[in-house]
Formats: C-alpha cells, sequence, structure tokens
C-alpha cells in the first residue's frame, strides 16, 4: 500500500507518484484495511459534514455569501454550463500538473493557515497567506517549516495576501514581516476595503473582527501601539469604507520591492488592464460570492479578460472551484492556474490537518484523473477547443 510520498527511479533519483495514486490508495485502505476515507470525497457532501462539525456562527462565516447568494450560485452555474470534449486515443502517462508562474515553477495553490499551511508543505503546494487570518504569520511559516513529511528541500512557497490597510506604516510593516517569513510574492486584495452584507453573519451578530478573531496578524504587529488599541481600529483600518487608487501601487512597489505584486478581485476588462500600473498578475475572483451580490461570475470574464491583456499579464483564478473538472476548465479558458478556498476549510473544520490534507490530495487527484481523461499530459495542452458551453433547461445541475 503506497503513500503520497517520492519512489525511486532506475537512475536512483526520487520520482513522484501521480496525484491519481490517492485514489489507488483510498481503495486500498479500505478493502485491505477496513479504512475509510477520514472525510468525504465528495465536494457536496463535505459542506454537509462541514455543517455539523462546526460550530453555527464558524460555519456560516465560512459558508455564507453576499446578500441572497446570488454571487455564489452564478459562480457554481458557470462552471456547469462549460461541458469538456474529451479526446481519445492520445498519450495520457505521465502527466504533469506544473504551471510556470513569475519564474517559479508551482503545482497548486491554496488559502491556508496553521493546519493548512502544514497540510500544505506536506504535499510542496503552495499557500496564500490572509491578512483576514486567525493565526499569526510567523507561527503559521513556523507550522510549515517544521512539517517532518514535507521534503526538506521542497518547503511549500508562501504567498502574502494583504488586505490594504489605510496606514503606510502599518502596510510597511506587515510587508516586512511577510517578507521576513519567506513570502514570494504580493497579492494584493481590491475588492475588501469596506465589508459586504452578509445576512447570516448579521443575523447571528456575528463578526470575528469585532472580537479579535481574523486579527491575529495585526495584534501581532511591530506598530500596534501607535494606531490601534483594540480590534476596532484594526477593522477600520483593513475595511475602511476608503478604496485605494492606481496610483498607490506605487507605493507598495516601492514597500514590496522587486518581488510578483498579483491584483486579486478584478473582473472587467478595464481594470485587467492594470499592466500600465506596473503589476505582474491578476487574480480574477469574486471573493468566492461574498462581496457584491449580483456580481459576474468571475469564469464568465475570464475568457475575455485573457484575450484582451494577452501575453502582457499573468491571470490566474478563483471563485467556485470545487473539482477537477473545475480546474480544467478554468485552465482551459485560458488562467494559468488557479486557487482554492472553502473546501480545504472545510476539511480542516472537519478533521483539522489530516482533513485539510485529504481534500488537497484528493482534488489534485481529480485534477490528474481528469486530465487523463480528457486526453492531455500537460497543463499547457488544455485549450479552449476542449469545451463547449451548454445552455439548456435539461441540464438539471446547470439549473441549480
Amino acid at each position: 500500500m503506497s503513500g503520497l510520498g517520492d519512489k525511486e527511479g532506475g537512475n536512483g533519483e526520487k520520482e513522484k507518484e501521480p496525484f491519481s495514486q490517492y485514489q489507488l490508495d483510498l481503495y486500498a485502505f479500505a478493502i485491505m484495511g477496513g479504512k475509510k476515507p477520514i472525510t468525504t470525497t465528495d465536494p457536496n457532501k463535505l459542506e454537509q459534514k462541514a455543517r455539523k462539525a462546526m460550530s453555527p456562527e464558524g460555519f456560516n462565516y465560512v459558508f455564507g455569501g453576499a446578500g441572497e447568494q446570488a454571487t455564489m450560485q452564478a459562480s457554481r452555474l458557470a462552471f456547469r454550463q462549460w461541458k469538456l470534449i474529451p479526446r481519445l486515443l492520445r498519450p495520457t502517462l505521465p502527466r504533469d500538473l506544473r504551471v510556470k508562474l513569475f519564474g517559479r515553477t508551482y503545482a497548486y495553490h491554496a488559502d491556508a493557515e496553521t493546519g493548512v499551511a502544514s497540510a500544505c508543505a506536506s504535499l510542496s503546494v503552495p499557500f496564500v497567506y490572509s491578512t483576514a487570518s486567525s493565526t499569526g504569520l510567523e507561527a503559521v511559516a513556523a507550522a510549515a517549516a517544521a512539517d517532518a513529511a514535507a521534503p526538506a528541500t521542497a518547503k511549500a512557497p508562501r504567498w502574502f495576501q494583504l488586505y490594504w490597510p489605510l496606514d503606510d506604516d502599518i502596510t510597511a510593516s506587515l510587508l516586512g514581516r511577510a517578507r521576513a517569513t519567506g513570502c514570494e510574492a504580493l497579492v494584493v486584495t481590491l475588492d475588501t476595503f469596506t465589508m459586504a452584507w452578509r445576512p447570516l453573519d448579521l443575523d447571528a451578530g456575528f463578526l470575528p473582527f469585532a472580537v479579535g478573531e481574523g486579527n491575529a496578524l495585526g495584534f501581532g504587529d511591530a506598530v500596534e501601539d501607535n494606531v490601534m488599541v483594540a480590534s476596532r481600529f484594526w477593522t477600520g483600518e483593513v475595511f475602511s469604507g476608503h478604496a485605494h487608487c492606481w496610483e498607490d501601487l506605487a507605493t507598495l512597489r516601492r514597500l514590496w520591492g522587486d518581488g510578483p505584486i498579483i491584483l486579486k478581485g478584478v473582473l472587467s476588462i478595464d481594470d485587467a488592464l492594470a499592466v500600465r500600473s506596473g503589476v505582474d498578475g491578476i487574480i480574477m475572483s469574486n471573493h468566492g460570492g461574498r462581496q457584491l451580490d449580483g456580481a459576474v461570475p468571475s469564469l464568465e470574464m475570464l475568457p475575455e479578460i485573457v484575450e484582451a491583456v494577452g501575453d502582457k499579464l499573468t491571470v490566474l483564478f478563483d471563485s467556485g472551484i470545487r473539482t477537477g473538472a473545475d480546474v480544467l476548465k478554468a485552465l482551459a479558458l485560458g488562467a494559468k492556474a488557479v486557487f482554492v478556498g472553502r473546501p480545504v476549510i472545510y476539511g480542516l473544520g472537519i478533521a483539522g490537518r489530516e482533513g485539510a490534507r485529504h481534500v488537497l490530495t484528493g482534488l489534485l487527484a481529480d485534477v490528474d484523473q481528469s486530465m487523463g481523461l480528457a486526453g492531455v499530459q500537460t497543463v499547457g495542452e488544455l485549450n479552449r477547443s476542449m469545451l463547449r458551453r451548454i445552455n439548456y433547461g435539461g441540464d438539471i445541475k446547470s439549473s441549480l
């Protein structure tokens, strides 16, 4: 019964097992050892199990969207309306899920904190640390670095997601800490300058930031005593209601230095032409439907924006990814890589670090298997010709 680690190749070098091996491992553990997966492999049932395992407030905060959740539902509908056209009698092994971004080769991205950071490190999978986290940046970095299962020479790279404060001194301190803990790229979230109207949180009176949860980064900051004395001041800095302007990006570049800067939350073609502002990439995102209700699905705008920016800008994607087929569709429509959030947090809520690792590994295995079934060996082979957009009432799933 094999694990997820490396194995010796014929030339004595380490050879990576395919991610799809996890499928065989799950069957083997069940058939020979009577051991079922730590949690479900079904993304819809995963949400149901998380609802039972997590506190009502905690689950609703992760699950909930803005308004009537129209953006969330539209994001899933957008994926269901694109169908894959598989190619047959073609080489499908070995498969390569790697992508090259900003001069470095990656396998996949996932949002994370301590438990997920450790899970990502054990898989050599990169993750993004958010300003709105419940664990300090240094503790998260230590958790990833200390993971004994992660290859010593291939620790998961870290990116830093900035919820952009008003105060430049706070911003400078946050970016300095991110650099000091090894974050390689800066993701600037543009659509969270104000909090959204989220009924599930409002009805429960649940605002983590107001009681010191999700403030770990700010409350551990060196300039905290000069600017913030309580949670409400930190919330006022990050969710001030005042949006930054394009000219402010020059300040971020000066503070961050030479590393890649990626703008997150871009959905319009005009904003996508941010290459003029000296950034390196964009993440097409509607914040998982958590900010503007009724916003366009990220996937809907992906082909247009990819065509508009051409090779001048690296286009990444999030919002709505649940399955391996979803990943293939986003990549075929032109995204260079994708991000995933809620499913991994559900896994964490159900079974901690191992739950998060199971969800990540399962998604990677699903991507691997789906690539083979679609008739491709590498991510680079995925293209628009492999998709057909279908809108018809008989497709029950697409009508949800």
